[in-house]
């Protein structure tokens, strides 16, 4: 990128309050859950940060939005091997991260602690860092990832009761996810809370709920996604949120959690819908993007803004 081409354009507010809590540098991330290249930005390592699915393809949820397909690129836990040894043959490979997940059960929670011993050796032995995606926690929960020396906890945060019942089909309530945001603070756990937005079939419901929440707790990255319909699940052919109200949402988050880092995570629709998003998410003054559009690096040079790029998830980057 040749600065001396970019045209600067008039900082927005949003931008500025970026710049006077975290500088000048905007944070790209491609995490090597998928094949990912731009002329800007090219990954030399596509294993840097892996996925391990400790239920395989299995969840009891059975979500509208998703139907288990989030968990298909996930490498399955070989129950044999355990998970130690599986990141101790990744690590051999060039994996230095990893993203430690699973179906959920019927209340919510992914069945994590029956493996935390093997977790909390892969930080000591292996010195990996290690993301966990927890769903609903409780007090035992939350005192294991706390034992383990995770680095950090990604869960969705959802802040409508109808979107527990009719897209999760879970038997909670918003306080229940509260709930989990107060027990990971009150155990000092570095949280990295996402907001589906359009999570209710393309309906912005729940979503204030959630960033009110999550702005009440101590938080290291707030991520926000956006409902991405896929094939053979109740949502396909749904609309997502219009760009215009996911702008909107952006610049309320940013205004709400100013000396916190906000990012684009990597769930959202492609195309054009997915260049103008990237576009708003750097006019909103937002820290980082997940697998930016063609064009976006450009863009926030144009508002004096650096570009710095991670081989991993936005979850797992910008310590």
């Amino acid at each position: 990128m040749d600065s001396t081409t970019i045209t600067h354009i008039a900082e927005t507010e949003e931008i500025k309050i970026l710049k006077a809590n975290f500088g000048k540098t905007v944070h790209f991330f491609a995490p090597g859950l998928k094949h990912y290249e731009i002329p800007e930005f090219k990954p030399g390592n596509p294993n840097a940060f892996l996925p391990i699915s400790l239920t395989g393809k299995a969840c009891a949820l059975d979500c509208d939005h998703c139907d288990k397909k989030i968990l298909e690129p996930m490498i399955p836990l070989d129950p044999k091997r355990g998970v130690f040894d599986m990141a101790k043959t990744l690590q051999s490979r060039g994996t230095e991260a990893l993203l430690i997940s699973g179906g959920s059960m019927k209340n919510g929670q992914v069945p994590f602690l029956k493996h935390i011993e093997q977790i909390k050796r892969i930080k000591d032995e292996l010195g990996m860092k290690i993301i966990m995606h927890t769903g609903l926690v409780d007090e035992e929960m939350t005192q294991g990832l706390q034992y383990a020396g995770v680095d950090g906890v990604a869960l969705d945060i959802i802040g409508a009761d109808e979107t527990i019942r009719e897209v999760y089909h879970m038997d909670a309530t918003v306080e229940s996810f509260d709930e989990s945001l107060r027990l990971l603070d009150k155990y000092n756990l570095s949280t990295r809370p996402h907001i589906i937005l359009g999570l209710h079939y393309g309906r912005m419901l729940g979503e204030e709920r959630a960033l009110e929440m999550i702005s009440q707790y101590k938080t290291h990255a707030l991520i926000l996604v956006i409902l991405t319909p896929l094939h053979d699940t109740k949502m396909w052919g749904v609309e997502p949120p219009p760009v215009s109200e996911v702008e909107a949402f952006f610049l309320r988050a940013r205004r709400k959690m100013p000396d916190t880092k906000i990012l684009v995570g990597c769930a959202r629709p492609g195309g054009e819908y997915k260049k103008q998003v990237d576009r708003a998410a750097i006019k909103a003054g937002l820290n980082g993007i997940a697998y930016p559009a063609q064009g976006i690096i450009d863009y926030a040079a144009s508002y004096g803004l650096r570009p710095a790029f991670y081989e991993n998830a936005c979850s797992c980057g910008i310590d």
